[in-house]
């Protein structure tokens, strides 16, 4: 999955969130290895940062190749101090 500094691809990057149904066991972590894997008790958290449109895509098809119904995604807000660059 490739990772850009904002501005390089022509898409501006964030954090993102994303939520699986069910818990995604450890055989599948590799398909997400760019990712922070969280497990919860009825759901898997997939968070990420520096995605770019098109790596998150990416990420929603591999969600929806491997069969995992996908919950919610939802972009963080940036931290405090890149909002304070930006203003």
């Amino acid at each position: 999955m490739k990772k850009f500094p904002e501005g390089q691809s022509g898409e501006r990057s964030g954090a993102y969130e994303i939520r699986i149904k069910g818990r995604v066991s450890e055989t599948f972590h590799g398909a997400f290895e760019d990712l922070t894997v969280t497990l919860n008790p009825v759901e898997t958290v997939l968070r990420g940062s520096g995605l770019d449109q098109a790596a998150l895509y990416g990420v929603l098809a591999r969600i929806q190749s491997l069969g995992f119904e996908l919950i919610e995604v939802r972009k963080l807000p940036p931290p405090p101090e890149e909002e304070e660059e930006g203003a």
